[in-house]
Order: C-alpha cells, then structure tokens, then sequence
C-alpha cells in the first residue's frame, strides 16, 4: 500500500528525487524504483566511478546505449558535452524527460540505433518487454520495433568528435557487429573505451571466437583493465560465458 502512494505521489509530482554517483538529480515517476535503487548505491557503482575518473569539464562523453539515462544525467554533469544514442522508443522517451527534468543543455540524444550502417532495423528486447534495457539488434520478434540506424561513419563526418575523451558501449550483443566500424576512429583518438560484452546473447559455438575477435581488434589499446582497475582479458574463458565490462586506456 505504501509504495502504491509513494508511486502515485512521484507521478502527480512528475518526478522523484535521486542520487547517481553522489550528485543528485530528479529521475522520472514510472522508473521510481530503479531511482531508489541507484540512489542507494544498489546499481552499477562501479559505472560511476569509471565516468567520474575519465570524464572532465573540458571534454566530452558518447553514450552507445543510454537505456532511460542514468549515465548520460551522471556524465552530463561531469563532461562539456553528452553524445548519446537509444533506439528503443520506450526507453528513449524517458531519457528525453529525465534530460529535461534535469535542464541537461549539454546533451545531444538521439534516438537511433548507432550502427555499421544508415538503415532501419528491427529490434526487440531480449527481456520481452520494450524499455527494459534489453533491447538489442540481436532480436527481432513480434514484439519489436523497426528504429532507425545511424551508421559511424555519417555520425562522425557530421558532428566533431575529437573532444570525446571516453566511449560507452553497452548494446547487449550488438557490439560484436557495431564496434568494427569504430576501430579507425578509436585507433587514431584513443579515447577510453568502456565496453561491455553480452557473449551469452550470441550462439554457444560462436562465444570464444567471437571474444577473441574483439581481443584482436582492440589490441592496439596499451591497457585492458576490469572497472576496478584490475588487468583483465577478453579471452578469459569466463568472458565467453558471463556479462562482463571492460575498460580500454592508452
């Protein structure tokens, strides 16, 4: 009963208070439980600490997979400008809210899958229900939606990208077919590359080929690490079989 009042009361407010990464925000109504969660240290910390010690004043952040916007709000205080993409129309109708709950001016979202290619493309939640941070290029049931794609190379020729001092990926299995379009860009600007790996979204046969493609791909990086900082390695056997992050530098 009492969260039943809670959840209407934010909803006749049009917001509830947060905190993300010790800074506080106003996240909206019908995400109030995941608010409470993150302003109770209950989601992702360890994101938090990688944007807080790569993100400055004067340089900027882009955001593959920005879900409701948790990062995008937490970098948009941290960083001079936020590039950030949501393709699920769900989902990218709150992050557009939580922006502008927040008065965000130094976000520029869209909501476009970024891709290998300029398109259309059916996506789908692989959790089954639209907006829950599982939708992925990966499916394409009944359930999903046809969203635009944007891919790299337009993205980068009609924006300047040469302030972006970290890179976010987290497109659950897409980014075995998106992050080879980055490479020569990633290569030449050497931003910080946090990427999180969806493995077990992919064909059990094509896991550890698959990791050990990305592993080949990303080697030009001086540094690998996990988000605590410790060495890590896309070819661990575990990488293969678990959700995993990891954080390229140098």
């Amino acid at each position: 009963m009492l969260t039943t009042l809670r959840k209407a009361a934010y909803r006749v407010r049009g917001h509830c208070s947060t905190t993300l990464g010790g800074l506080p925000f106003r996240g909206d109504p019908y995400h109030s439980k995941f608010w409470r969660k993150a302003a109770a240290g209950g989601w992702e910390p360890e994101t938090f600490a990688v944007l807080e010690r790569h993100l400055s004043a004067d340089r900027d952040y882009l955001d593959i997979g920005a879900w409701i916007g948790p990062t995008v709000l937490f970098g948009a205080r941290r960083a001079r400008h936020v590039w950030c993409f949501e393709p699920d129309p769900v989902a990218f109708r709150h992050l557009a809210w939580n922006i502008e709950l927040n008065g965000l001016q130094n976000v520029s979202a869209f909501a476009a899958a970024l891709s290998d290619r300029t398109g259309v493309a059916r996506m789908a939640s692989l959790g089954g229900e639209a907006g829950d941070s599982m939708t992925s290029l990966l499916a394409d049931g009944a359930h999903g939606h046809d969203v635009p794609t944007l891919g790299w190379e337009d993205f980068a020729r009609a924006v300047d990208l040469s302030g972006v001092a970290l890179v976010k990926m987290d497109i659950e299995g897409a980014e075995f077919s998106v992050l080879p379009a980055l490479l020569d860009w990633l290569r030449e600007h050497r931003p910080v590359l946090y990427l999180s790996t969806h493995a077990p979204f992919l064909r059990e046969a094509e896991r550890t080929a698959a990791m050990a493609g990305l592993a080949e791909a990303l080697s030009f990086y001086g540094s690998i690490t996990d988000e605590a900082g410790r060495p890590a390695r896309l070819t661990d056997p575990e990488a293969a079989t678990r959700f995993r992050s990891f954080v390229f530098s140098g």
